[in-house]
């Protein structure tokens, strides 16, 4: 016979646990419902996702959304505010990273502290990498970055038509050189080609929320001949292209050591500092993985953000003529722009910023992991939720950027010309949040900004026009993955008067 007081403890209990689940998810951030089992898998894009994050804070209303990923907890923020809350003043509980398993065991990118957990290795390679990145120290490498922005605008007189990769040959020889001491080739640089392939991989492997694997961690020992296992075959090429550029830079750098023929270099430095009494391949690993992430972070920020500048110079002629007058009002037309000029030119300035926060390199920042139960505006976090910040989201944030879509770099300006200082923590979003911040954006940001001073000093940058004289409409069209970049577009690189080749070819030499 049945014990009814057992039956009813049962149901009690079932009722109790049922109410509790309903509270608890509803004292979960919002988001789209999702399916059983399998939850929010099919409501994310495939491209672009930081658009429908930033479309659903819009629709629930929440500055902070939910989702849930077969399973894995995930919270995306959308607003500088609640970035700030959690990333920054909550950082103890958000520093840790996310483990991709198709970036961190597929593409083997274990090696990258960009990508590793909150811990002694993350910290040892932070601070190998500070050493040579803070700001004091990223002033040292000026006179390269003056070098390779010249050798950009002879490049650009003599083929205007390969902008793109001449921005990909800029940012590899001067992180190349800065960290390995390689003098890069004129052209088809075999280490540049590695690194490009590479940064590919780095790029789609680490977009969160790109490949099931992610989510469902067990698709990994899926073989690779399986029907819908392509992103394994993928991910075999691809660890082929990260484990050269890991690889290749660093054994150049240690036998042009053994022969006395190094150049100056961070790798350089740090191998004749290391101590007998150091696990040399220990160190060495370290080094290689520390000088490996220089160049993907390096390069990735420079060549996105020069090439939406040249978009949104096509698109926003008007705002180009005006910071070619504040150069033309300060350098002059006999010589080129330096780093000296910088205070000098505000209004070059606040482009440089207007054009991270237009098109950010970074739309979604590097995934977090919360590591412990957490409360925002009286919603549950649950630990070892993916958290992900929304940089495109606060970067077109209304309320703090009107018109977000336009291109306006008076917005970063007070009303006399000067540079607005209630505005930098909007720019610091691009290069991510709390402790995770990029370490390498002070050599990013003076990099671009030389590229982007001396060409408006050199080039008008127009429209091309066709063989029927018809005006040529860039797309405006981006890639999507962990950094973008604009999809092809044609660009007329127009010297801006007779003495501008003479100009280029003497600035060129004295560099």
């Amino acid at each position: 016979m049945i014990d009814l007081q057992v039956v009813a403890l049962c149901v009690t209990a079932a009722l109790a646990i049922g109410v509790f689940l309903r509270q608890r998810r509803r004292s979960l951030p919002p988001g789209p419902k999702g399916i059983p089992v399998l939850g929010n898998v099919f409501d994310i894009p495939k491209e672009f996702e930081w658009i429908a994050y930033d479309r659903w804070s819009r629709e629930y209303r929440s500055d902070v959304i939910y989702l849930n990923l077969a399973g894995t907890p995930v919270v995306v923020v959308n607003s500088a505010q609640a970035a700030h809350e959690l990333f920054e003043k909550r950082s103890l509980l958000y520093s840790d990273r996310v483990r991709l398993p198709m970036l961190n065991e597929l593409v083997g990118c274990n090696w990258h502290f960009l990508f590793m957990d909150y811990g002694d290795d993350w910290r040892e390679r932070r601070r190998v990498f500070h050493q040579f990145f803070h700001s004091n120290a990223s002033v040292g490498y000026r006179p390269r970055e003056l070098k390779v922005a010249r050798e950009l605008l002879s490049r650009l007189l003599e083929s205007p038509d390969d902008f793109m990769t001449h921005l990909r040959h800029m940012a590899g020889s001067l992180i190349l050189g800065v960290t390995y001491g390689i003098d890069v080739q004129p052209s088809n640089d075999p280490y540049i080609a590695t690194a490009e392939t590479a940064l590919h991989a780095i790029s789609m492997a680490g977009n969160a929320g790109a490949y099931l694997v992610d989510y469902i961690p067990i698709l990994k020992y899926v073989p690779s001949w399986f029907p819908g296992a392509a992103f394994k075959r993928q991910a075999a090429e691809w660890k082929k292209a990260t484990d050269a550029m890991l690889e290749r830079p660093f054994k150049a750098v240690t036998q042009a050591m053994a022969e006395g023929k190094a150049h100056p270099s961070m790798i350089a430095s740090l191998l004749t500092e290391l101590k007998e009494d150091e696990d040399k391949d220990r160190k060495e690993k370290v080094f290689s993985g520390v000088a490996a992430a220089a160049y993907t972070g390096g390069s990735d920020t420079t060549v996105s953000a020069l090439g939406s500048f040249f978009l949104a110079m096509l698109l926003y002629p008007d705002i180009q003529r005006k910071a070619q007058i504040e150069v033309d009002r300060v350098v002059g037309r006999d010589r080129l722009p330096d780093f000296s000029d910088e205070p000098s030119l505000p209004y070059v300035t606040a482009l440089v910023k207007e054009v991270l926060r237009w098109r950010p390199v970074t739309p979604l920042a590097v995934p977090h992991r919360l590591t412990s139960d957490d409360v925002y505006n009286g919603y549950h976090l649950p630990s070892g939720s993916i958290v992900v910040g929304n940089v495109w989201a606060i970067l077109h944030d209304e309320r703090t950027f009107p018109d977000p879509e336009a291109f306006v770099p008076e917005r970063w300006l007070n009303e006399d010309g000067s540079l607005r200082s209630d505005m930098r923590d909007a720019e610091l979003a691009a290069f991510g949040f709390g402790r995770r911040i990029c370490p390498g954006r002070y050599m990013a940001v003076a990099s671009v900004w030389i590229g982007i001073a001396s060409v408006l000093s050199t080039f008008d940058l127009l429209k091309p026009r066709d063989a029927n004289g018809h005006i040529i409409e860039p797309s405006g069209d981006y890639y999507s993955g962990l950094v973008t970049y604009p999809k092809p577009f044609r660009c007329a690189f127009k010297p801006r008067s007779e003495s501008t080749v003479e100009l280029i070819h003497n600035g060129l030499q004295e560099s």
